[in-house]
């Protein structure tokens, strides 16, 4: 008998700490919903992006305060139990602060994220620098962060920032690539000689819409559907054509050629009508375009011309160019416009003639 109060005693408090603990957790949960809900239903009846952004920034801080909290109560009941030595309430207390920090951190950095991410869907200038202004905002967060987490722990900061100096010229020795390709990117996104969304093509040929400017890299997603990944610093001292400035818009010349004895203002009058017809009716054509003609050549087959066509986009051209050669073939049929075969003229008798050899005296 006397083992089994022993046994009752020795595990009353940790019965105590077990149910409270279990008690405060569900306690806190429900709380937190409760929060949530709240929040976004009030968020939910305003016209505001700020408030809805600061209820997203808080879900997960809020999650880890709530883990600080449930902390404090079981190092309020291991102390009333008496089950908590110095030691362990000193740990305790500092795990606690250190979970207060992070959640401020987290709630900055999230709610700074979430900023830059909705800027960048309304205005051209964030799209095209969101990954870069995210780098360099979550670096100065931590950073800070990090220096109040060793401040509030009791460590001085003095004595870090004062070898800043120092560190930061190694460091830049260490990492001349990357902060090259870092600064190219900034360069790029300032001078804006692309922007996410173009479609370019780089020196060595390849061609692909600019899906993101990163802070080391640039994506280029090829037509294939693959993609390009291109250091910054090598891009941005690279030759690119962009198809996408200063406007979208660009010119389509197609080439034809017409028999010699063709009538040229027949010719003219009739191409100028399909390629009107087709700028109009295709969904790619800029209809209000002026499009012309003009001749450019007597070929050795044909008097060759260029119509002038425009598409809505670079890879558009295409389909405005194949749509305008089908519908000129067919137009040049009715009209009895000739396209002439390459002809080539064989003479047939110098081709047969006999080689007859010199004659020479002996």
């Amino acid at each position: 008998m006397f083992s089994i109060d022993y046994l009752n005693d020795a595990l009353t408090p940790w019965v105590i700490v077990i149910v409270g603990v279990v008690i405060s957790a569900v306690v806190l949960y429900i709380l937190k919903k409760l929060i949530m809900h709240r929040l976004r239903k009030l968020t939910s009846e305003t016209r505001y992006m700020l408030d809805s952004l600061m209820v997203y920034a808080l879900s997960l801080p809020l999650t880890v305060f709530a883990v600080a909290c449930l902390l404090m109560v079981v190092e309020a009941l291991l102390n009333y139990t008496g089950l908590l030595a110095n030691t362990g309430q000193a740990y305790g207390d500092t795990l606690i602060k250190i979970l207060l920090i992070m959640a401020v951190i987290l709630f900055v950095d999230r709610i700074t994220m979430g900023f830059i991410g909705e800027q960048a869907e309304r205005h051209e200038n964030f799209k095209n620098s969101k990954t870069i202004l995210k780098g360099i905002s979550r670096g100065i967060i931590i950073c800070i962060g990090a220096l109040v987490l060793l401040g509030t722990l009791g460590i001085s900061v003095t004595p870090i920032v004062a070898s800043l100096g120092i560190t930061s010229l190694a460091v830049a020795l260490a990492l001349q690539p990357t902060l090259e390709n870092f600064f190219s990117g900034v360069q790029m996104v300032i001078d804006k000689p692309i922007r996410v969304g173009d479609f370019i093509e780089i020196e060595s040929g390849e061609q692909g819409f600019v899906d993101k400017i990163g802070w080391r890299s640039t994506w280029i997603r090829m037509l294939p559907n693959n993609t390009i990944i291109m250091p910054n610093s090598e891009l941005s001292n690279s030759k690119i054509i962009n198809y996408f400035y200063p406007e979208k818009e660009l010119s389509v010349p197609v080439e034809v050629g017409v028999h010699y004895s063709s009538d040229l203002e027949h010719v003219e009058r009739v191409t100028l009508e399909v390629a009107r017809e087709i700028l109009v009716s295709h969904e790619w054509g800029v209809d209000d375009y002026e499009t012309f003609v003009v001749y450019t050549a007597f070929a050795d087959s044909s008097i060759n011309f260029t119509v002038m066509l425009r598409a809505k986009e670079y890879f558009n051209r295409f389909w405005v160019k194949s749509a305008f050669i089908k519908a000129l073939h067919k137009r040049y049929a009715e009209e009895g416009i000739v396209i002439p075969y390459p002809i080539r003229a064989l003479n047939t008798r110098q081709e047969s003639a006999t080689f007859t050899p010199p004659v020479t005296d002996i």
